[in-house]
């Protein structure tokens, strides 16, 4: 049983006093993990991860679902290691940046034109942007079940973290429900005489889109003048090589990618119809969009991850993506079928798409015991990310820590002594107004 955690507490309290939130992404912040929980990583190789105090997890989070082969994989490393004697970074653009967008156009259907970010913000901030120029129009319509688009002010001034973020710019945002075309319908007539630029949503997130939804929503925005964007930062890569918008058969007219782009390297994408897309270049007589502009987009280290790693993810007819998706649904069953041994599948169980499913707890409480105890048999499992390198050894351990923490989990509920099991806080939710 783990429960050292004395180098990973220093670096707990020095990083809460130098950075703001104790870490550069929110959902890697100590108000997402137990209080007995390791704070710092040191190195990962294919599923596992170790902590400064030389503990040894599995991983599910897989870089927040960003790693899809696994960590250090060595052919993404070799190619990394091989371009960076060449250099990263240049006064004009490297040959890989139109090698590798011809490469992501060939591979996207959505995919006439390509630029380059960095993250998936980037991506997704300058989706809205060219919908924007391109309709004249400005009401953003997102889907309100899907938990995040952007770190930017479109996006977060819709959310219960809307500090800092201006009246007029949360007013330029509206939602509606994911797989109720209805609700979507009632939002564009409110909103249209207002004038709506886009509709951006996930083509899949923690369900997967009923029969003839995403199409009947192109043809909606289609009927009304309104961009579609497809948000595949998360599912493109990971449901499918071709993203999910192959999968399910509908191309929008822009799409985003991040994420497993390139096994958990920096490098996001903006996609979409050549028509849409080249408001963002030199080559038209029209106003000016200022689309994307990183110094660092185009380094040719990443490109080359990205480059690999799609290649890696066409090979045999896609067996990864499909290793992927059983390993999901494996662990799903194996977790439904202990709580329902339990009888605690009220208060606790995996549900979702196979290749993202996702844990659900009746409260905080017990969502924080589960993972603690987890975290104790040496798994780490805030969220299930299945990858390449999640292989018997890593399911079966897995299920076993499922096993032990579930039984201890449904005693607790049957006690009423959840919250005495705890050692520290509850986790709490991102999106919330007050700390």
């Amino acid at each position: 049983m783990i429960s050292n955690f004395d180098k990973s507490n220093i670096l707990r309290k020095k990083a809460s006093f130098l950075i703001p939130g104790g870490a550069h992404t929110y959902s890697k912040g100590d108000d997402q993990f137990p209080q007995l929980s390791p704070h710092s990583i040191v190195r990962g190789k294919g599923a596992r991860i170790w902590d400064v105090d030389g503990n040894e997890f599995i991983d599910w989070g897989m870089g927040l679902t960003s790693v899809l082969l696994g960590h250090a994989y060595d052919p993404i490393l070799d190619v990394i290691k091989k371009e960076l004697d060449n250099g990263c970074n240049f006064i004009r653009p490297s040959f890989l940046e139109a090698e590798v967008a011809e490469l992501i156009s060939n591979q996207i259907p959505s995919a006439e034109m390509v630029k380059f970010g960095k993250n998936g913000s980037n991506a997704t901030t300058a989706a809205v942007k060219l919908a924007r120029a391109y309709t004249g129009k400005e009401i953003v319509l997102r889907c309100f079940d899907q938990p995040f688009f952007s770190i930017d002010d479109w996006f977060i001034g819709d959310t219960e973290i809307s500090s800092g973020v201006t009246q007029r710019t949360k007013s330029e945002t509206k939602h509606f429900k994911y797989n109720d075309l209805d609700d979507l319908k009632n939002k564009i007539d409110e909103y249209k005489k207002a004038g709506i630029a886009c509709v951006i949503l996930e083509p899949a997130a923690t369900e997967e889109p009923k029969e003839g939804y995403l199409q009947n929503v192109k043809d909606l925005c289609e009927k009304e003048g309104i961009v579609l964007i497809f948000d595949e930062v998360v599912s493109g890569f990971r449901f499918h090589p071709r993203g999910a918008q192959y999968l399910y058969g509908v191309t929008p007219h822009l799409s985003t990618f991040g994420k497993a782009i390139a096994n958990g390297f920096s490098i996001s994408a903006l996609v979409g119809r050549r028509d849409i897309m080249k408001l963002g270049g030199l080559e038209h007589d029209q106003e000016r969009v200022f689309l994307l502009s990183t110094t660092y987009g185009g380094e040719t280290h990443h490109l080359r991850a990205a480059q690999k790693n799609i290649e890696i993810l066409n090979q045999n007819n896609y067996e990864i993506t499909k290793y992927i998706w059983s390993v999901g649904k494996k662990i799903k069953d194996s977790f439904n079928s202990i709580a329902e041994k339990y009888s605690i599948q009220e208060y606790a169980k995996i549900m979702g798409v196979d290749c993202r499913p996702y844990f659900y707890f009746k409260d905080n409480f017990m969502r924080t015991l589960f993972q603690q105890e987890m975290i104790k048999n040496g798994v780490l499992a805030q969220s299930i990310n299945p990858s390449f390198s999640h292989r018997d050894s890593e399911i079966s351990q897995t299920i076993e820590a499922f096993e032990r923490s579930l039984k201890l989990l449904a005693l607790a509920i049957e006690t009423n002594k959840v919250n005495d099991l705890l050692v520290g806080p509850p986790i709490k939710p991102v999106f919330r107004k007050f700390n």
